[in-house]
């Protein structure tokens, strides 16, 4: 009941006008940052780690920043979830049309790294283009359901759960589709290694230059950024990776998480420090968490 009443109040929000769902995600923001000391404490950790010349009013400050940053990521996803695609087309400004437009209808990797504006990209992708991409099974079914809902709501575009593997996304890239992937949350080693983040080894799936060579599928990065105030968003698509893969899993991986680090230091507010990015560690090293 409580997740439903949720979703009704946000469902209203999103016949407000912009700037106002901006004023709202601001002060969620700084509510949040005052009660959810967990993950206050776990942004800060990250910050710590990735930011060491901070001092500890700064830290606060980005961590502050974020939590803003973050709550508007999730009032305005009311404009993504129900409000019209020309709504949503009206507030993104893109960069880098042509870097789009030159892997449509090939194999690619669209690089979605977890920023708070990523379903912001999304749904412009979606409306210009069909996608395959992998999704979370969440704790509440109803929410579950939803996401994916609102998720196809532009094309034909497939959702796969990570239980059924890579099988149907390679299937979708050799038929052109291309693969909408955020590879930087902490899954373990399984399927990757420790690969240095901001010079922290954090365990990182090695899966974009494995899937690239296995479709021969180009990597296309692209991130959005929210602006201040009620300027909107920046969908910025980066040019492709040139000689990647090379061969080198390690080195190709190491290339994702130094794209990912570059841009969050452009827009330290902007990533998603409140995952628990360095969970998993080394044999005999310490928990940072």
């Amino acid at each position: 009941m409580l997740v439903r009443s949720g979703v009704f109040l946000l469902w209203l929000m999103h016949f407000l006008p912009f700037r106002v769902l901006v004023w709202i995600g601001n002060a969620l923001g700084l509510l949040l940052y005052t009660v959810a000391a967990e993950r206050r404490r776990v942004a800060t950790i990250n910050l710590r780690l990735c930011f060491p010349d901070l001092n500890d009013v700064q830290r606060a400050r980005l961590v502050r920043d974020h939590f803003k940053m973050f709550a508007r990521g999730l009032i305005e996803r009311s404009i993504l979830w129900w409000s019209s695609a020309v709504r949503i087309r009206s507030l993104i400004r893109i960069e880098g049309m042509e870097n789009f437009e030159a892997v449509k209808g090939k194999p690619a990797i669209l690089l979605t790294p977890h920023f708070v504006g990523m379903d912001v990209g999304g749904s412009w992708i979606s409306q210009h283009i069909d996608t395959v991409c992998m999704y979370a099974n969440q704790k509440n079914r109803y929410l579950t359901e939803l996401l994916l809902k609102m998720r196809i709501r532009f094309g034909r575009q497939r959702l796969y759960s990570r239980q059924q593997g890579l099988r149907p996304i390679l299937k979708g890239l050799r038929a052109g589709m291309p693969f909408i992937y955020p590879p930087d949350q902490d899954q373990g080693v399984k399927d990757g290694a420790f690969i240095p983040f901001f010079g922290v080894p954090a365990a990182t799936m090695t899966s974009v230059p494995r899937i690239a060579q296995m479709t021969g599928a180009k990597v296309l990065p692209c991130i959005t950024r929210l602006l201040p105030g009620a300027a909107g968003y920046v969908l910025t698509f980066y040019p492709v990776w040139e000689n990647y893969p090379s061969g080198d899993d390690i080195a190709d991986t190491r290339r994702v998480n130094e794209f990912i680090e570059d841009r969050a230091r452009e827009m330290p507010e902007q990533y998603f420090w409140l995952h628990k990015r360095f969970k998993t560690r080394p044999e005999g090293e310490a928990k940072f968490y």
